[in-house]
């Protein structure tokens, strides 16, 4: 006989029996079933419908329709010259270049931060290309002793 779990007494519910997975992958709700078998062969109608509405003024109906066609931009694009990143001085240099385009205006907070971290990952690789080139130097100065 098993001991029960220290918290069975706050489990809702009764928790899955020892060997059984739960729910198997890739199962679907049975509200989502139930809804696509109600809306199987109409689901064209329905869309025809919204757009016409769209098409007469209905706001609902036309917001509906734009946010399907042109979802809402999450975030804008950033115009700032960048020097050559491939060794220190141009990451600085970068790094400088985003501090002054913000504190000028032409970047907010946000965005010299997210440019920011993309500063921070090529200087991630230029390090790792960096740290390589020594090993295989070191590797070379080895072997040909």
């Amino acid at each position: 006989m098993t001991t029960p779990r220290k918290n069975a007494g706050k489990t809702r519910g009764k928790p899955f029996a020892p060997g059984n997975p739960g729910r198997p992958k890739g199962a679907r709700n049975l509200t989502t079933l139930t809804l696509e078998k109600l809306m199987d062969g109409s689901v064209e109608d329905v869309a025809k419908s919204v757009i016409m509405a769209a098409k007469s003024g209905d706001t609902s109906a036309a917001r509906l329709v734009l946010e399907r066609i042109m979802p809402a931009r999450k975030d804008s694009p950033v115009m700032l010259a960048l020097p050559d990143m491939k060794d220190a001085a141009g990451l600085l240099e970068a790094g400088n270049r985003v501090l002054e385009a913000m504190a000028g205006g032409e970047l907010t907070p946000a965005e010299a931060d997210a440019v920011f971290a993309l500063i921070e990952r090529q200087r991630r690789i230029v390090e790792t290309v960096e740290i390589e080139r020594r090993l295989s130097a070191l590797e070379d100065k080895h072997d040909a002793e």
